[in-house]
């Protein structure tokens, strides 16, 4: 199977690195408008360099696009357009117009259109969903340094759209409200972001995003009746803890009504939970290829990006009012 990267920036760059490295994958080659880049990537990986997309669209049987967010939409419909299977890196698209373009269109030519919400692949992530079971309140906070990469969207495309796909898939209900704050710092978009989900099952999800941060932090809390579960998505690490099964509630409130301080480890366990290390981005790739091979549907396909991008131009929208508001 002939694989290529479209656009060698840092994400494009570590595409093509795995790419090179997996069993029974050709890595046909890489294009970026930036020869250099290209170049650079190319002597890496160990592959060529195609001159133009066209030369690409000729020699690979799906592609990784890893271009800036604007371009999604004209680069990923290029791609479907001459057959090849596309991974494209999150979001889908910054309109949600142009993202159900590209959904009918993968349709159409019957072509793979997977979406990269690597997050899904997160083996910490991968490992708590097993104990989810209809979380009542989830708090997330990704807090990042101020950087290029990614500074061509507002923070909610570029960084809470990341722990939007997460709720989506683990709470599998339609959002019923959304209310939002932000504000913009050092772009002209906004850098800090504030969202609070209701969903129709009755979970509250409340979600914080900033690149302004001095300090890196990829967190998600979920509370349940009788769990909680601390999710470090940037260390891969899962803390769990229950109420512990049989425990006599009672004893607890009579100590209460006693005026005493109830010993809240006779209620409550912590839980281990296995996680089986796994690169985010190679577990992906893994399952975009054998999505192309299988012809099967993608772990996060079109209508989860879909989905995805719809909340956050919704947050966007109230974002936009707020700042129409303050003027």
């Amino acid at each position: 199977m002939r694989v290529a990267v479209l656009g060698t920036g840092h994400l494009g760059r570590e595409h093509a690195r795995i790419y090179a490295s997996m069993p029974d994958v050709d890595l046909a080659g890489v294009y970026d408008i930036d020869p250099n880049s290209s170049a650079a990537t190319a002597r890496q990986a160990g592959c060529r360099v195609f001159r133009s997309p066209t030369s690409l669209f000729a020699s690979a049987d799906a592609v990784s696009v890893c271009v800036p967010t604007p371009a999604h939409a004209e680069v990923g419909s290029a791609c479907l357009e001459a057959g090849l299977h596309v991974l494209m890196e999150k979001p889908i698209s910054d309109t949600v117009t142009d993202a159900r373009t590209l959904r009918d269109l993968a349709a159409k030519k019957k072509r793979v259109l997977q979406v990269g919400h690597i997050e899904r692949f997160n083996p910490a992530m991968q490992a708590a969903a097993q104990h989810l079971d209809a979380p009542r309140f989830v708090e997330c906070h990704r807090l990042a340094r101020f950087g290029r990469r990614g500074a061509d969207v507002a923070v909610v495309l570029d960084l809470m759209i990341h722990d939007i796909d997460l709720l989506l898939a683990v709470i599998r209900g339609d959002v019923l409200e959304i209310n939002a704050s932000g504000v913009a710092v050092l772009s002209g978009s906004t850098d800090i972001a504030n969202a609070r989900l209701r969903f129709r099952n009755g979970c509250v999800a409340n979600i914080t995003a900033s690149r302004i941060s001095l300090e890196r932090m990829r967190k998600i809390r979920f509370f349940q009746q009788d769990s909680y579960l601390s999710v470090d998505l940037l260390r891969e690490q899962v803390a769990m803890y229950r109420k512990r099964p049989g425990f006599d509630l009672s004893v607890f409130h009579e100590a209460m009504a006693r005026g005493e301080s109830p010993d809240l480890l006779r209620a409550i366990e912590p839980v281990a939970v296995r996680i089986d290390r796994e690169e985010p981005l190679q577990a992906e790739l893994y399952s975009f290829v054998s999505a192309v091979r299988e012809r099967r549907s993608p772990v996060v396909g079109a209508e989860d990006g879909i989905r995805a991008l719809e909340v956050a131009c919704e947050i966007e929208r109230l974002l936009r009012e707020e700042d129409g508001c303050a003027s």
